[in-house]
């Protein structure tokens, strides 16, 4: 099973450094290029490489970890994804500029964010309209990325969730967060686990689980 991660970030990279910890092979790419990349795969070791975002694409698992503004940009130049797997890592906010006066009528400003008005969508809904064809799944998204690489703490497990339309799909992917040492937890069909999950409002983001 090939695994491929578009972006680079605090997500796609803590991501990489878990799969690496493991021995999981992946492909991490972002927009810049695998040259760019150098220092995080010499970092990581032999099983992450750095590859092109259409290499990262073709994987039979692909992580997407790039910001929600940027999701129209990246994908509209994808092929085909013919039911390989998708796993929608993102949240709609907005990061802000640090140096900006806050606004005050944002509740999210101590945080450096801003949410981003879907209308009413969860945002796993909007996610699957630009990836056609793919098989989606909602996981990677309610913790603080910098914790990521901490599956073990406080001598227990931590809980990551999963959601989607596709039994199998969520099966592989429940597979793949025990590989990295999670505590898989699958919250159902993406309208409603996406919903619980999804950062900033969800009932369960930012919620710290741990299985003792």
């Amino acid at each position: 099973m090939k695994i491929g991660i578009i972006g680079s970030g605090g997500l796609g990279s803590n991501v990489a450094r878990v799969l690496a910890k493991k021995g999981i092979s992946a492909t991490i790419s972002n927009s810049r290029g695998p040259a760019s990349l150098a220092a995080l795969v010499a970092e990581l070791g032999p099983s992450i490489k750095a590859g092109t975002v259409a290499e990262a694409a073709s994987a039979d698992i692909v992580l997407m970890a790039v910001r929600w503004e940027s999701l129209p940009e990246v994908l509209s130049g994808m092929p085909a994804w013919n039911g390989r797997i998708v796993i929608d890592g993102t949240n709609p906010v907005e990061f802000l500029d640090p140096n900006a006066p806050k606004d005050p009528t944002n509740p999210l400003a101590d945080w450096g964010i801003k949410a981003i008005d879907l209308g009413g969508k969860p945002s796993s809904t909007v996610f699957r309209e630009l990836v056609p064809g793919a098989r989606v799944v909602k996981a990677l998204n309610h913790l603080d990325v910098n914790v990521l690489n901490q599956a073990e703490v406080s001598g227990g497990t931590r809980v990551q969730f999963f959601s989607g339309d596709d039994a199998t799909a969520k099966a592989e992917v429940g597979k793949l967060l025990e590989a990295m040492g999670y505590v898989a937890v699958d919250l159902g069909t993406l309208d409603v686990g996406g919903t619980l999950a999804q950062l900033p409002f969800g009932p369960l983001a930012g919620i710290n689980f741990i299985k003792i």
